[in-house]
């Protein structure tokens, strides 16, 4: 794998226990199942050998162009296609994964051929490396995350993921600034595990929802902590007002397909703000997992290819900790088998931070 967080181990024996004995305390039998749901569902066709490749997206005087990493080499993805005799399966990445169908198969044999090939490219400037169709996000889907935010959540067997839109606007790539309005004093960060799905689907079955998956990216859900909550309306709470001003929604470095990341309910993920260690979970800490997510969702509306599902961010949020984003601070999120996502925050009308 490319980023060197890989190597990072599991979370300790002593968490999972107590994760477990949280989760049973709101009847969260059912949450526990993510590992029996990842084994009902191997991947429709293994690779005879696989190898890991991401897609994302180039930024550059020439506009934006698409690029495939393979191991840590960066391949313009028009060229290396046309070059190896897979032209078909070339198009921008919101295109791709809008096809993932018909261009799965083909991209995966190009990543083979480019394995340990150097690349063109040298760090280059990326952007978000797609265009989602809509965005979705997961609230307290981490237990000790709702603890933090003294939310008091019903047993599970009594309740359905609490999902909120955030919009498409709100989305920033790589190194791109997170501004924070002059009527936000207190921005917050959220990693999550960003979920790309690569079909349509409607009153989709939990043991059917991997199927639905195309990829994963990273996803660091900034929030408007004095914004979300109101007392001009008898509704507590305004997850719109909260979530989704401009530049809200960093989203990348690169698009990684399902099968190059294993088991999505058994990865590490994280968040630094400067030098300091704020978020470290890991995703079998989902209340509902992710294929419960899709599935309920689904009941909704028809989901589409294109579509990003924000699920769920662990503990160690500034809310719970009392602290907040301040004018110049530094995020970055993290994800076992995606990499880094770096962020600073513009905000002249709060104390200077980093």
């Amino acid at each position: 794998m490319p980023d060197p967080r890989n190597t990072i181990g599991p979370p300790s024996a002593h968490r999972i226990l107590d994760r477990r004995t949280a989760l049973a305390q709101i009847g969260g039998a059912m949450a526990l199942g993510c590992a029996a749901a990842t084994l009902a569902h191997p991947t429709e066709r293994k690779d005879h050998r696989m190898t890991w490749f991401a897609l994302a997206t180039r930024a550059g005087a020439d506009g934006p162009r698409p690029v495939i990493q393979v191991g840590d080499a960066f391949h313009d993805l028009h060229e290396a296609a046309a070059a190896h005799g897979f032209s078909a399966a070339a198009d921008d990445v919101s295109a791709i994964i809008r096809d993932w169908d018909a261009r799965r198969e083909p991209l995966f044999a190009l990543a083979r051929v480019l394995e340990g090939v150097s690349g063109a490219m040298v760090a280059p400037k990326l952007a978000a490396p797609f265009e989602p169709r809509r965005i979705f996000a997961a609230a307290s889907n981490f237990i000790e995350h709702a603890e933090e935010m003294q939310t008091k959540l019903a047993a599970k067997a009594d309740s359905e993921p609490y999902i909120f839109l955030k919009t498409i606007e709100s989305v920033v790539g790589p190194d791109e600034l997170v501004v924070v309005p002059p009527q936000v004093s207190r921005p917050d960060w959220e990693v999550e595990l960003g979920v790309v799905l690569g079909r349509s689907g409607k009153n989709v079955a939990v043991g059917d929802a991997h199927a639905m998956i195309a990829g994963y990216t990273i996803v660091n859900d900034v929030s408007a902590r004095d914004r979300t909550r109101r007392s001009d309306f008898p509704f507590s709470h305004d997850w719109f007002r909260g979530k989704s001003f401009d530049s809200f929604t960093p989203l990348g470095p690169v698009f990684v397909p399902r099968d190059c990341l294993g088991d999505p309910h058994a990865i590490r993920l994280g968040l630094k703000v400067n030098d300091a260690d704020m978020q470290d979970g890991n995703t079998s800490e989902m209340i509902f997992n992710i294929y419960e997510q899709i599935a309920y969702l689904s009941t909704i509306l028809e989901l589409r290819a294109g579509d990003l599902i924000a699920s769920g961010t662990p503990a160690g949020v500034g809310m719970g900790r009392g602290i907040f984003l301040k004018d110049g601070d530094v995020m970055t999120a993290w994800v076992d088998g995606i990499g880094s996502l770096r962020n600073a925050v513009s905000a002249p009308h709060l104390p200077k931070g980093a």
